[in-house]
């Protein structure tokens, strides 16, 4: 009797913590597609349940915090923003004027948060401000000020960050006491005291992080340049880290991919598995490419994004679960003409570097593909978008949908993580799941952001309030979402025909990015 009552409790233990253990919960950002939709999509093809808060709540710390605290005992991990749990999000968090002791009440939460949820595998991710290297009027991710003075601003970072690593000419103090004098003194007191309350915010998470009370924090260096003030402020983090274990905080460049590798990682920890990935860059500079919006070389960047989601890298691709494929210019070059208002024109000339390019990189991922190896793409020598040259490459050789991930999307390191998260997690889905995270990134990477985006730009570039239509849609919107979508039904049609029944948006009004909805 005794051993019949042993078993059957045995059974529903490890059935709730079946069930339990299928629970995770994530709070994004903000509610972009890439920070939010994506990534949970590429969860969720896994059989794990998300829990996310609504978004109408994103920005709104407080409310946010009672949704925390209320959902949190329901899940084994948690994925959360601290930008979001403390700002309002990760453009908030540039422009706030909340106070340092409201910040820093607000950091507490993390600690009543253990104490109510002992065994929660918390995952944080967070960002060192960004310093753009100009502003754009009207851009609503800065304060207003930004539009005139980001670039002076900028450069006055850049040249107090390079005093401090070793010397300035003479030529440099006078341009930095020009730039001191020209810029308001309000503009300046009001930027840099918010800086330094975020900082305080951020050392504070890492002081819980060595405690134990957050499992691990990765904080992100978004828009960065080598000489910056963001730059500059992490050079006093790593000093203030300098005791804390890598296998528990880390900074590093970028900042939309961390909610996929963390995402990966806490499947990684929930399943005790450390997965080997092996990274193969394109010939001539590789892995010692400096990208732009990037303080490092992107070889690091990755290998750290592996570490980042709970994997190990490995030198020899026979040996790894998952291979990523980096597409990188032979000169360490990173290309703008998707971005570019309008978009720039390429010549014979280029044209012709960039298919060579192309079709040697695809020889590589095709022979990798041949040998049976697990392998994705990260597409980064364009600085948003696919590279036409090498996606025609890869549909003439029918690779599209022989990948395991495939990432073209915005800066160096958001699209190399993305890719590297997925295809890591892709060895536990079924080709179908992989095939529609594929689509995705080909319908939002390559058919929008590389093609459709910069054609409609073309188009705007001729009106007198072009510009700002492409920043902001306004009462166009309508006519720009139906023009966007005869556009990119035309271009699946002629490159991915299987890809079908989607409908695209811009939620944030907005044509940087779009939202893809598949309809079943």
């Amino acid at each position: 009797m005794l051993k019949k009552f042993l078993i059957a409790f045995l059974f529903i233990f490890l059935t709730s913590a079946q069930v339990s253990a299928q629970k995770i919960l994530f709070i994004p950002h903000d509610d972009r597609p890439v920070s939010f939709q994506q990534p949970v999509e590429v969860i969720e093809q896994l059989n794990y349940e998300i829990i996310s808060p609504p978004a109408e709540i994103l920005t709104r710390p407080d409310d946010l915090w009672l949704w925390f605290n209320e959902n949190a005992p329901q899940a084994v991990a948690a994925v959360v923003s601290s930008d979001a749990l403390l700002y309002g999000g990760l453009i908030p968090s540039r422009s706030h004027q909340i106070s340092y002791d409201i910040l820093i009440s607000r950091v507490q939460n993390f600690k009543t948060l253990r104490e109510n949820n002992p065994n929660l595998n918390l995952y944080l991710f967070g960002s060192l401000m960004r310093t753009p290297a100009f502003g754009t009027p009207g851009d609503r991710e800065e304060p207003d000020y930004y539009g005139q003075y980001g670039a002076d601003i900028f450069q006055l970072t850049k040249l107090l960050d390079k005093q401090e690593i070793s010397k300035l000419s003479r030529k440099e103090k006078n341009q930095l006491a020009t730039l001191e004098k020209n810029i308001p003194d309000e503009i300046l007191d009001d930027w840099f005291a918010r800086r330094v309350k975020n900082l305080a915010a951020t050392k504070k998470l890492l002081d819980f992080t060595n405690d134990d009370i957050v499992n691990f924090f990765i904080i992100g260096r978004d828009d960065n340049a080598a000489l910056s003030q963001t730059h500059r402020e992490n050079l006093q983090l790593l000093a203030y880290m300098e005791n804390i274990p890598k296998t528990k905080a880390q900074s590093h460049a970028g900042i939309d991919e961390f909610a996929m590798l963390l995402l990966t990682r806490a499947v990684n920890d929930l399943n005790c598995e450390l997965p080997f990935v092996n990274v193969q860059f394109n010939r001539g500079v590789g892995e010692k490419t400096i990208p732009h919006y990037s303080d490092e070389e992107i070889g690091q960047s990755i290998r750290n994004q592996i570490l980042i989601a709970g994997g190990m890298f490995v030198p020899n691709p026979k040996n790894a679960d998952f291979v990523l494929f980096v597409n990188s210019d032979p000169n360490g070059n990173t290309f703008e003409f998707h971005n570019s208002f309008p978009p720039q024109t390429l010549s014979k000339r280029q044209q012709k570097y960039f298919a060579r390019n192309a079709e040697n990189f695809s020889d590589m991922v095709s022979d990798a593909v041949n040998k049976n190896l697990r392998v994705g793409v990260a597409d980064i020598i364009c600085a948003n978008g696919s590279d036409n040259f090498l996606m025609n490459q890869l549909r003439d050789k029918n690779l599209l949908f022989k990948l395991q991930s495939y990432g073209g999307w915005n800066t160096a390191t958001n699209t190399s993580g993305f890719a590297l998260g997925t295809g890591i997690l892709a060895k536990k889905m079924s080709r179908d799941s992989v095939n529609r995270l594929l689509a995705r990134r080909y319908l939002d990477d390559w058919a929008y952001q590389a093609n459709v985006r910069t054609a409609i730009a073309e188009e705007l570039s001729k009106r007198p309030d072009g510009l700002a239509i492409y920043l902001n849609l306004g009462s166009h919107e309508s006519e720009i979402v139906q023009r966007e979508n005869i556009l990119m039904r035309d271009f699946a049609a002629k490159n991915f025909p299987s890809v079908k029944n989607f409908i695209v948006s811009n939620p944030w009004r907005r044509m940087f990015e779009c939202r893809i909805d598949f309809s079943e």
